[in-house]
């Protein structure tokens, strides 16, 4: 009898935890079968079939950048905007996992959770999308780039609105090359991380005005080089006396070197998780790669380079992009968003309202006194360049990130050209053609 009634409950329980695993496999199938049948295990998708009858991706002006037309999936007719849409459109294939057509390609052919793909057409929820990027700043942007490599990301800091996004090397979607250029899968605006060289100086500034008493009052002497823990820092000029606002505008390293050294290992880390260096950003559903930046085990020496942004520093375009939106946006961060109508969010606030406003006069003081407001056409801008030394040889990274304060185009930017040089000449044009298109697609009159 006992064993006749151990039986039935070990029957019972196995049976219950059928019907349980039953009951959760059915609920996965309800709530992710869209995300199951975008897997590249489907090769009816993963080969590019089903693209032929997907739905039509829109910039924010409803200009078509990819759609359906007699079973083929026909991109652009612009060579430069298929280039410099490849990573937020994407091609046949799953390669690029930022591109719309790897991540929502089931939402885009229009899978049914009860038919599949076999849905017919005049049954089919409406499969369509549209991006909030601007297609002809990013034609104008990827041509801008001229062959080199690297990076260029725009947004409005007050909607999250991304205007800009191009990423190089590409190729173009419409003729896939049998063998694409190395680093052309990945969205080096989200994806990568860069040694940010100067530009890590708005961190070490932002620490310096939070951290130092009367920074306003401290000054800093540059003869081109200085010892910091027995081995020297060096600069490329001999700057002389210079205040925080002027050792920011002229980019030196022996004045940003003290600064990192007063302000401390502890405060310095902390800052810079603090802005987000060392985060990764949700960008409609895509997670931005994390910086980094440690000197909890950092000599003297090493805390003095980290504050000019070498060391081990690194950081990510749309990263510093955010970083340069906040400080516009008085201390708060607007999350980034590239598809249109959805959330953007908020990323916090960065840091306190009077910091923000005593970096927006720095960067401000920094175009206006030293690169020129004619270099952005007229617009209100902010910013910073670098030249990030990486080692190996291999010319310096450049950089240029910043942001405009016109009420009517409140725009940040970010922007690396690998091996580029110094960031003034090799980031700066195309910083300036990125903001005065977008820009313009907002309505300025240049």
């Amino acid at each position: 009898m006992k064993r006749t009634m151990t039986r039935s409950v070990i029957a019972l329980v196995l049976a219950l935890c059928f019907l349980l695993g039953l009951g959760y496999l059915c609920f996965r199938f309800f709530t992710e079968n869209d995300l199951w049948a975008s897997q590249t295990y489907n090769r009816y998708l993963s080969g590019g079939k089903g693209l032929g009858a997907a739905g039509t991706i829109y910039d924010r002006n409803g200009e078509v950048l990819a759609e359906s037309v007699s079973g083929e999936r026909v991109y652009s007719s612009d060579s430069s905007i298929r280039h410099g849409t490849l990573h937020t459109v994407g091609d046949g294939s799953y390669n690029i996992s930022t591109a719309l057509q790897t991540r929502y390609r089931s939402q885009l052919v229009g899978h049914s959770t009860v038919f599949g793909y076999g849905l017919p057409e005049s049954l089919k929820s409406m499969s369509n999308m549209r991006v909030t990027l601007d297609a002809d700043a990013c034609g104008k942007v990827y041509d801008a780039f001229a062959g080199r490599e690297g990076a260029c990301f725009v947004y409005n800091y007050k909607t999250g609105d991304v205007m800009c996004m191009v990423s190089t090397p590409a190729y173009d979607p419409q003729n896939v090359p049998d063998n694409p250029p190395d680093g052309s899968y990945l969205n080096n605006c989200v994806s990568s991380t860069f040694t940010p060289g100067s530009i890590f100086k708005i961190v070490t500034a932002v620490a310096a005005v939070e951290n130092i008493d009367n920074i306003d009052d401290v000054t800093f002497t540059c003869e081109g080089e200085k010892d910091f823990g027995g081995d020297v820092v060096t600069c490329l000029e001999h700057h002389g006396t210079l205040s925080l606002d002027d050792a920011f505008s002229q980019s030196c390293n022996i004045a940003f070197a003290e600064m990192a050294t007063m302000v401390g290992a502890d405060k310095m880390q902390d800052t810079a998780e603090k802005l987000g260096v060392t985060k990764s950003f949700n960008i409609s559903g895509v997670k931005t790669a994390e910086g980094y930046f440690d000197v909890t085990k950092a000599d003297a020496n090493q805390l003095a380079w980290s504050g000019v942004g070498q060391f081990t520093d690194m950081t990510n375009p749309a990263q510093m992009a955010i970083l340069c939106g906040a400080i516009a946006n008085g201390g708060d961060a607007k999350l980034p968003v590239y598809i249109d109508g959805g959330l953007a969010g908020s990323a916090g606030r960065l840091m306190s309202e009077e910091t923000a406003s005593k970096m927006a006069d720095i960067m401000r003081y920094t175009v206006s006194g030293h690169y020129g407001d004619n270099m952005f056409g007229g617009l209100s801008v902010g910013a910073k360049t670098g030249t990030a030394e990486v080692g190996e040889d291999k010319e310096p990274n450049g950089w240029m990130v910043g942001y405009c304060d016109d009420k009517d185009y409140p725009l940040a930017f970010a922007v690396v050209v690998e091996e580029g040089g110094y960031g003034f000449y090799s980031a700066g044009p195309i910083a300036r053609t990125a903001m005065i298109e977008c820009a313009e697609a907002l309505g300025f009159e240049g």
